[in-house]
Order: C-alpha cells, then sequence, then structure tokens
C-alpha cells in the first residue's frame, strides 16, 4: 500500500480512537492518552533530530552545484519574487473573505458579549506591553546567528539557512583539493540523511495516528460542537481563504506559470501532505518535502535543496492568511470598525511578520500578538481563537508546505529543468 493511503487510513482511525477513548480512558492502569502522547512525540523527535543536518547538508551541496554567482542570484532572485508574491496573494484572499463572511458580527452585533469578552479596549491594549512592528527586527537579526553551534541547537533555522548560503557559495571557491573533498563529505551526509528519513517515514503512519488521536481526545466531540456553535463562522472563513488558496490559486500558478499538470504534483506531494496536516510543523516535514519534491516531483536537488529549507522558514502563506483573518476577527468581535488604510496595514503586518515565524505548532499566535499590539486591537482575543487553532494551525500547515512545494516545481521550470511532473514520469508516492 502506498505511503499516502497508509498514512490516510492512520489519521481516520485516530479520530475514531481518540473521540473513543477521551483523555481518562485506560487498560489496567495505562491511559490511552498517554500512549498517543508517547507515539506523537516520539515520531515528531525523529523528524526533529533530522532537520538540522539534512538541512544544512542539502544546501551547501546544492549551492556548491549552482556554479557562478550569476546563476546563484538568479534562482535567489526568483525564489523570493515566488515567496513573496504568494504570500500576498493569500494574504489578500483571507481579507476579501473575512470581510465577506464578517465572522465577527451575528445578527447585526459584535460577538463580543456571546464570548464573554471584556468590553474594555484601552485596558486590555496595555496588556500588549511593548510588543509591536520593532520586533519584526529580530527576524532579520536572526539571519546572522553570534554562534552557529547555539542556533543549530535551538533550532533557529534561518540563521542556519544564512550561514549554509555562505559555506556552500565560498566552498566551491576555495580551490583544489579542498573544495573537492568538502564537496565529496557534504555530498556523503545528505545522501545518509536521505536513507534516514526514508527510514523513519517507514513508521509515519503510526507516528500521525499518534499526534491526531491525542488532539481528538484533547478536544472531544462535545466541546468541538461547542465551540463550533460560536466560532464556526470563524474556522469556515479560515478553512474556505486556505482552500481558495491552495485548490484555485496554487493550481493556475502550476499550469499556467510552470506549464505541468497540478493534479500530478497534489498526487506527488500527498504524504508530505497528509505529514505536515498531522504534525503541524512545517519544520518537521521538511525531510519528507524534500523527499517528495526530488523523488516524485522530479525537481532536481539543485533547485529543491535551496527553495525548500528557504521555504520552509520564510514563505508561510497559510500562517499569513490566517494571521490577517485572525486579526479582522477579533476587531469584528469588539466592534472596532477599521478603515481601508489599518485593514491594509494588517496585510502588510501579516506579510512581514509570517516570514521567519517558527515552523512548529502556534507558533503564529506570537506574531498575531504582534500585529494586534500594532494596532490596538484586545490582545486577550487570542484566547478566543485559541480553542480552534490547533486544528486550523494543521490546515494552514500543509498550505504553507505545498505552497513550498509549488515553489520548487515553478523556479526548477523557470530555470530549465523539462523533466518535473513530466506525463511520462511516475509517481513514486
Amino acid at each position: 500500500m502506498k505511503l499516502h493511503w497508509q498514512i490516510l487510513i492512520a489519521l481516520l482511525l485516530a479520530v475514531l480512537a481518540g473521540l473513543a477513548s477521551g483523555v481518562e480512558a485506560d487498560l489496567f492502569g495505562l491511559r490511552f492518552y498517554d500512549v498517543y502522547v508517547f507515539i506523537g512525540n516520539l515520531f515528531l523527535n525523529a523528524l526533529k533530530m533530522i532537520i538540522v543536518p539534512l538541512v544544512v547538508s542539502s544546501i551547501i551541496v546544492g549551492i556548491a552545484g549552482i556554479g557562478s554567482s550569476r546563476a546563484f542570484g538568479r534562482l535567489g532572485g526568483r525564489t523570493l519574487m515566488y515567496y513573496l508574491a504568494t504570500t500576498f496573494i493569500s494574504v489578500t484572499i483571507g481579507l476579501l473573505v473575512v470581510n465577506a463572511l464578517t465572522p465577527g458580527i451575528q445578527d447585526g452585533q459584535p460577538v463580543k458579549d456571546v464570548l464573554n469578552l471584556s468590553a474594555d479596549v484601552s485596558s486590555i491594549t496595555a496588556k500588549v506591553e511593548g510588543r509591536g512592528v520593532s520586533d519584526v527586527v529580530e527576524v532579520f537579526l536572526r539571519m546572522v546567528p553570534p554562534n552557529i553551534v547555539a542556533a543549530a541547537a535551538d533550532g533557529q533555522m534561518l540563521g542556519l539557512i544564512f550561514f549554509s548560503l555562505l559555506f556552500g557559495f565560498f566552498m566551491s571557491r576555495v580551490g583544489e583539493p579542498h573544495a573537492e573533498n568538502l564537496y565529496g563529505f557534504w555530498a556523503g551526509v545528505y545522501e545518509v540523511m536521505l536513507r534516514i528519513t526514508l527510514f523513519i517515514m517507514r513508521f509515519a503512519p503510526i507516528g500521525v495516528f499518534g499526534l491526531v488521536a491525542r488532539v481528538v481526545a484533547d478536544t472531544g466531540a462535545s466541546r468541538f460542537f461547542d465551540l463550533m456553535e460560536v466560532l464556526g463562522l470563524f474556522f469556515l472563513s479560515v478553512i474556505l481563504a486556505l482552500a481558495i488558496h491552495m485548490f484555485v490559486v496554487m493550481p493556475l500558478i502550476l499550469r499556467y506559470v510552470a506549464g505541468v499538470n497540478p493534479l500530478r504534483h497534489y498526487r506527488a506531494m500527498a504524504p508530505a501532505l497528509l505529514t505536515a496536516f498531522s504534525t503541524a510543523s512545517s519544520s518537521a516535514t521538511l525531510p519528507l518535502t524534500l523527499e517528495c519534491v526530488e523523488k516524485n516531483a522530479g525537481v532536481s536537488n539543485r533547485t529543491s535543496s535551496f527553495v525548500l529549507p528557504l521555504g520552509s522558514t520564510v514563505n508561510m502563506d497559510g500562517t499569513a492568511l490566517y494571521e490577517c483573518v485572525a486579526a479582522m476577527f477579533i476587531a469584528q468581535a469588539y466592534g472596532l470598525d477599521l478603515s481601508f488604510t489599518q485593514q491594509f496595514v494588517i496585510v502588510l503586518l501579516a506579510l512581514v511578520t509570517s516570514i521567519g515565524v517558527a515552523g512548529v505548532p502556534a507558533a503564529s499566535l506570537l506574531a498575531i500578538t504582534i500585529i494586534l499590539g500594532y494596532m490596538g486591537l484586545p490582545v486577550e482575543g487570542i484566547a478566543l481563537i485559541y480553542v480552534v487553532d490547533r486544528l486550523l494551525d494543521m490546515c494552514r500547515t500543509a498550505v504553507n508546505v505545498f505552497s513550498d512545494s509549488c515553489g520548487a516545481v515553478v523556479i526548477g521550470r523557470l530555470e530549465g529543468e523539462e523533466a518535473i511532473l513530466a506525463e511520462d514520469r511516475p509517481n513514486i508516492v
């Protein structure tokens, strides 16, 4: 059975198991919930274990293989243009949807009373404690870590990516025999990490089962439906906007910019998308994303090793969209009428703060805090959206990963790679 079918079956079984067991059910004194936590954490730890060596080796090998600085500049320029364009499109979609559905307004009235939110906006805003646009500067400071070993230990991917880009670029310029020796070493590390990735992914269905069963057991059917009575329209707004971006915008880009069949790319990326949905972590999914893009879609390592690690850090289409919808929802819930200019500022802040957001569950909540603080919106509204954040986090992570993979396909085609998603190429999934 192909991997994506195994993962899909595990997802369905996890939902049933989580609903049946809940948090308290046990067998011989051992709670099922504890088993879910153990299995899920073990799988996530295994994925996180390989991220640093895989990302560093893939970038160094890819950049060293690019050759001239002109080719490197062209590849980097196209990648950044793609990421900025798709993120801006996604935020705009979110803004249009939230204005059309107005989830913060029910029966013509703000939902703050229904949700027991404080009406004193000024006192709540004071709790932001100085967070604002200045926090965005930290994103750029993290690009140059003072200690690369500490950055690796802390999982600061932006700093690792920048260092790896520099290392790969200058490695090919030190002359022989050093360049050849270094390239052989890092190429060997990369091949080993790919094999370890394949080994870990054999256990993906089991890991996915543990992760999803834990979330379902935490939420519970009754609590979920209670929340949906009030937050259903907000939930629907986010899902609708994400669906438009993933199933309308991205296929159009694949068809008319890259010139490939979008359906073939969906099939090629199925294992990575299901894993992204289950883990809610684009960083943890990166090893499988690289595998699917290279082996299934046929993008070269030269392109994927540059585009995907960078994308998993700076390209967050789903996250930026969610930040925009969440900020607008909280404004509506408090009855605040934002002008077009203020809404456009939210778009820009969502675009900027999504860059460098950690690829781990719930990391975007900090970025939302920054947006709320800058716009003078009640930061306590984060507690409101947090109750449905986990499931929406899973959805937006899948969109993030799919956009990254589409970027690799688009850039690869623009770089002249003809074999990407060719009709005669089988999908190895």
